[in-house]
């Protein structure tokens, strides 16, 4: 009964967390060239990179419970959050302390210690790791987990067999979202699934992240209701913005109109652009025009990601298709 009630509240993406190799949904490569190490009893360092919510926590995880048994997951596995613990004085105290110590279970196999999201480490910490690496390869396995690898320093890259976890695939994430769809007994709609994995970017957490808020808030899973659930413009908001943009002559009445669509549906900027920036590629616009567009839209967003005020880069945006529909009439 206890049991049933924990798993009641625990949020989807961790009660669906797959806890086997073979449950795992994509990157069949990888799944299959770690089990082979296992198997083998070969298992190197790995260094798992690549973008949120691809699998790289969950691989490793199931790579535990094919390693050990139950009871001896406290003595042989140590894992950190690196971005919590990213000083040198947690590579020199706990890491060194776990890895040093011998243990008497599991024949005499491997302990493995786990650092996720290590690209918040420290350079000092890196470099103090390293030498551990080599110490006591005899008696430990390090799996680092990262999302930019250029935040590891080479040394600990070469130490490691490094593998590569792409985002997922809407072939890929479609079966496991059914899934959890049948087995919570959701109303889904075609529309509200497609608009899951677009809005996703083939991060399977965030699937199911915006799967449950939708189902709490709507009871009803649509494309109005993703989009309305995660502040995300609607497809109807960016065709008025473009028709605005597009057709209307007056900056002052442009700028206006797109203020108070962004302050009624409490829209961000940076969303907005995204979506412009996809509708501006479906366009027909000579190479010349698209450049500038393109060209202006990124420099927007890096404003934007800086700390930039909105309202500045909202006119700066109505400038960039002004000065468009001006080299298009030039043009012809």
């Amino acid at each position: 009964m206890i049991e049933d009630k924990k798993s009641k509240n625990l949020p989807w993406v961790e009660k669906y967390r797959p806890s086997t190799l073979n449950e795992l949904i994509s990157h069949e490569e990888i799944i299959s060239t770690i089990s082979k190490f296992i198997d083998e009893g070969q298992l190197p360092h790995l260094l798992f990179y690549g973008p949120p919510g691809t699998g790289k926590t969950t691989t490793i995880l199931a790579c535990i419970r094919k390693l050990y048994n139950p009871g001896e997951f406290n003595s042989m596995v140590l894992q950190l959050n690196a971005s919590d613990d990213r000083g040198i004085n947690i590579v020199r105290g706990q890491i060194l302390t776990f890895a040093s110590n011998r243990t008497i279970f599991s024949g005499g196999g491997v302990k493995l210690i786990i650092l996720d999201e290590a690209d918040a480490m420290t350079n000092d910490a890196q470099n103090a790791l390293r030498r551990i690496i080599e110490k006591y390869t005899d008696n430990v396995r390090f799996c680092i987990i990262c999302n930019y690898l250029s935040k590891i320093i080479p040394a600990l890259q070469s130490r490691c067999t490094r593998f590569r976890f792409a985002p997922l695939q809407p072939l890929q994430i479609l079966p496991r979202l059914e899934h959890v769809i049948q087995e919570e007994k959701v109303l889904a709609t075609e529309d509200g699934k497609q608009a899951l994995i677009t809005l996703s970017g083939g991060d399977m957490r965030k699937v199911l992240n915006v799967l449950q808020s939708t189902w709490m808030a709507f009871k009803d899973v649509t494309e109005v209701n993703v989009y309305t659930c995660v502040g995300h413009p609607q497809k109807e908001d960016i065709k008025n913005i473009m028709n605005w943009l597009l057709n209307v002559e007056s900056f002052e009445e442009t700028v206006r109109e797109i203020k108070n669509l962004k302050t009624v549906k409490g829209l961000a900027l940076q969303d907005i652009i995204t979506e412009v920036h996809g509708f501006v590629h479906r366009m027909e616009l000579p190479p010349r025009v698209l450049c500038m567009i393109l060209i202006r839209l990124a420099e927007i967003e890096e404003r934007l990601a800086a700390g930039c005020n909105e309202n500045p880069q909202l006119s700066s945006l109505v400038s960039i298709f002004h000065t468009a529909r001006d080299l298009v009439t030039i043009e012809n």
